[in-house]
């Protein structure tokens, strides 16, 4: 009894550091841009109006999702994409060693002309 209570306290320990590792893997496609939601379905990104798509999902620095309600008012450094109207259909809440350790495109045009190395997730500039 007492070796499998042992057992399942090692395992947890050997988990927790791998957990502390994760790297979450954003689209190629993903822009990042300053966000403020204003209302459960319209926000404000990079300083212009913009809207939420009706399935939105945002996930937040623990890569859970996060209700557009919840985040009313903040200020967040996100990773977003759009879909086919422009509306706002991904939102990756970056973590500060995430937004702090790569470069990321704000605008269409620099990823076009930047390269991405999707297994890396690093984006290199010309």
């Amino acid at each position: 009894m007492y070796r499998c209570a042992i057992a399942a306290l090692s395992a947890a320990c050997l988990v927790a550091p791998a957990a502390a590792q994760f790297q979450r893997n954003f689209p190629q496609t993903a822009l990042r841009g300053a966000l403020l939601i204003t209302s459960p379905a319209d926000a404000t990104l990079n300083g212009q109006a913009a809207r939420l798509a009706p399935g939105v999902r945002i996930r937040g620095q623990n890569n859970m999702l996060e209700l557009s309600g919840a985040l009313i008012g903040q200020k967040l450094l996100v990773h977003y994409t759009l879909d086919i109207d422009g509306l706002i259909k991904d939102v990756w809440i970056l973590t500060p060693d995430e937004a702090a350790k790569r470069p990321w495109p704000t605008t269409v045009a620099e990823s076009q002309a930047w390269s991405f190395d999707p297994a890396a997730q690093v984006w290199v500039k010309p």
